[in-house]
């Protein structure tokens, strides 16, 4: 209103909205105070994830790697102001839902009882999950084929292959890397996975024997039973840009090399007190999460017949806020 009318004096304007010219002050400077904030958060947040280079990385873990910078910079934000600013400069991460099949349970091998259910690992190197994942590519080749094995106790990625089939050779390849970082071998380990046919076949069956190694499986197609696996497909694919398409084999192939690095050295995991994944690997012992698996509750609840408590759960874009 100043603009247009500029003769009028601002005591008189401001005593139109019923305020004092001193308030009218006081408001700009809380204005330009948010900007200022704004500003400073964002490009912090876009220097951490180029840093690590995690560009996807969360909200919930940006908060716990910033949380003193912000402060030494003279800004304090708590979690929820982090997710609004995120979410109004569309730096939030949305995740992709399509998928291709990599399972295939139709077959005439033996299946194995699920030895995990309802067990936590203490150390490194006593639970693997192996999981099968698509990477999409262009040309005729519309896909090739990630097949990950995955420390249950750190999260780390113990084995991993790139291969152009679904076939259990390829599926041995990144069992063999699995057990051949495996430090001590007189321990239990217990391999767990789906019932793909990969993981039933003959040779792959024996390979885990060979080692010593007990075998469990899915009792069905849940992938709550084999949730750990298929929650680091989700991190490759919607954090470490595996999802996009690529030009060719060899690009994955490089791409998915460089992911599987970041992810294991880089990137923090609330399900192990925000360490990463190799951090983790040194550790032995149980290790604080930091979120509350509402799966295992439920589950608990419903053996008991007692309601499960409620819970407040806020959505930003694709990213999940948890209740305080």
């Amino acid at each position: 209103m100043k603009q247009r009318y500029p003769a009028v004096g601002l005591n008189r304007i401001t005593a139109c909205f019923g305020y004092t010219r001193q308030a009218w002050y006081q408001h700009e400077d809380v204005l330009m105070s948010h900007y200022e904030v704004e500003k400073v958060v964002v490009e912090q947040v876009k220097r951490k994830r180029k840093k690590l280079k995690l560009r996807k990385l969360g909200t919930r873990k940006l908060y716990h790697v910033l949380n003193e910078e912000l402060k030494e910079l003279g800004v304090y934000i708590g979690r929820d102001k982090l997710f609004t600013i995120l979410r109004e400069n569309n730096l939030l991460i949305k995740k992709k839902r399509n998928r291709a099949i990599t399972t295939n349970s139709n077959h005439r091998f033996k299946k194995y009882k699920n030895l995990i259910q309802g067990t936590t690992p203490t150390r490194p190197d006593e639970q693997y999950a192996a999981d099968i994942t698509y990477i999409k590519l262009l040309g005729p080749e519309d896909f090739c084929y990630l097949h990950l094995i995955t420390d249950l106790y750190s999260h780390k990625i113990v084995g991993w292959h790139l291969s152009r089939s679904l076939a259990a050779k390829e599926s041995r390849k990144a069992l063999k890397m699995a057990l051949k970082q495996r430090k001590n071998k007189n321990l239990p380990l217990i391999h767990h996975s789906d019932r793909g046919v990969q993981y039933c076949s003959n040779k792959y069956v024996q390979d885990l024997r060979n080692a010593g190694v007990s075998i469990s499986m899915t009792e069905s197609y849940d992938p709550y039973q084999n949730a750990a696996a298929e929650r680091v497909n989700g991190i490759l694919k919607d954090e470490l840009d595996l999802g996009a398409r690529f030009m060719s084999f060899e690009e994955a192939f490089a791409w998915t090399s460089d992911a599987i690095e970041v992810y294991n050295f880089n990137r923090p995991h609330l399900s192990i007190n925000m360490l990463t994944p190799d951090q983790a690997h040194q550790m032995s012992g149980p290790i604080k999460k930091l979120w509350k698996n509402y799966y295992q509750l439920k589950l608990k609840n419903r053996e008991s017949n007692k309601p499960l408590e409620k819970r407040r759960k806020k959505r930003f874009d694709g990213e999940f806020m948890p209740s305080k």
